[in-house]
């Protein structure tokens, strides 16, 4: 199979779907691997090493869309790249569909396959292709909510670690999973006094032991989150529901109360957002202020760490991508059900429940489910 990857096109987005190292793993497979010209500069890798790997660059990427069986990406295609989908090619990448009507119905149109990193989902229920990049997106989520608390942040021009006499402050993380714990031990290890609330009680006891004491654990209802988000001073929201738009479990009136110069990172954003006040942003244009609070809603927070980014998210995809050039397309989702799990597009059809529902389309059923 011939197997592709270009430079990705979205805002701030510098991180490659495959490197050096995964082409040459291609290569001694028996795969033809092309890749556009600077694809992996972002990311430290050059067209040299691709080149010393045994893949071919081109500086064209229309010849990457149109030649190759197989184009792994990063990020979903922005609209420039739309016409470049077709019959007969499969986009591996992270999608997102839920938060994007337009790009669903290019996918569907073009009648290309499409499967979205995101919904690769092992047996025991967890996504091996996004929990790399929660674990970024956690660390940094946490970065950059104290980055922002400072003056001129534009944050209320706090420390949340505290000093001796002086309180530390409170930063409340709505999610339990990658994000949320990655994030909790960012700002415990800083002496943040940290609150995770999520709905699921037996991870809470799970992280409840994990940090020993050193945060606190709150069920998450609707009055639990009001009463926490109280004066709160930092907020960072993963709420995940697979394939699904993420609840607005943040109201307005939350993000009041939290207070002038207050900081909210919404991680969901990829996804809709998890607070009523939320709405994309850009690494060149990262933040608003609404409701006195600062919002930092960035679509694709790990493209600014690329070089940790690429690495870590490549580590593992490429068993997938192996297995899809190896098998084809139709005979890797019918063996993997994992795989299966994320076909997104398939025939013309979309086949994605949530999705459809909503924009208020008809699903198809996953022939390969």
């Amino acid at each position: 199979m011939r197997v592709g990857t270009v430079r990705e096109r979205k805002d701030g987005e510098l991180r490659v779907g495959l490197t050096p190292e995964g082409a040459n793993a291609l290569v001694a497979a028996g795969h033809d691997v092309l890749v556009e010209a600077g694809a992996g500069a972002g990311s430290g890798h050059t067209d040299d090493a691709y080149t010393a790997a045994g893949a071919r660059v081109t500086p064209d990427a229309a010849e990457v869309w149109s030649s190759c069986e197989l184009v792994v990406k990063v990020k979903e295609p922005v609209a420039d790249e739309f016409g470049f989908l077709r019959p007969g090619l499969t986009l591996f990448t992270y999608l997102h569909l839920a938060s994007d009507r337009p790009l669903t119905e290019r996918l569907m149109a073009s009648g290309c396959t499409s499967l979205a990193y995101e919904l690769v989902r092992l047996p025991n229920g967890s996504l091996p292709l996004l929990s790399p990049m929660s674990q970024v997106a956690g660390r940094m989520a946490a970065e950059m909510g104290l980055q922002l608390l400072k003056h001129p942040g534009p944050g209320r021009g706090k420390l949340i670690a505290g000093i001796a006499g002086v309180a530390p402050g409170h930063a409340v993380l709505v999610g339990s999973g990658s994000v949320g714990t990655a994030a909790a031990h960012v700002l415990s290890a800083l002496g943040a006094r940290v609150t995770i609330m999520s709905p699921d009680l037996p991870r809470l006891v799970q992280l409840q032991e994990l940090f020993a004491g050193r945060v606190a654990t709150r069920l998450s209802t609707p009055h639990s989150l009001a009463d926490e988000f109280r004066n709160a001073d930092l907020a960072i929201l993963s709420v995940l529901v697979p394939g699904a738009p993420a609840p607005k479990v943040v109201t307005r009136e939350m993000v009041r109360s939290m207070g002038p110069g207050a900081v909210i990172v919404d991680v969901s954003i990829d996804q809709g957002g998890a607070a009523e006040t939320s709405r994309p942003t850009s690494h060149s244009d990262p933040v608003y202020v609404e409701e006195g609070v600062v919002h930092y809603c960035v679509s694709n927070m790990p493209g600014a760490v690329p070089q940790t980014s690429t690495q870590a998210l490549t580590n593992a995809t490429l068993p997938y991508v192996l297995e899809i050039a190896s098998l084809g397309v139709t005979e890797a989702l019918s063996s993997d059900r994992a795989l299966a799990q994320a076909l997104s597009t398939y025939d013309s059809k979309l086949v994605r429940g949530p999705v459809a529902d909503e924009f208020g389309m008809q699903a198809a059923v996953n022939p390969f489910l």
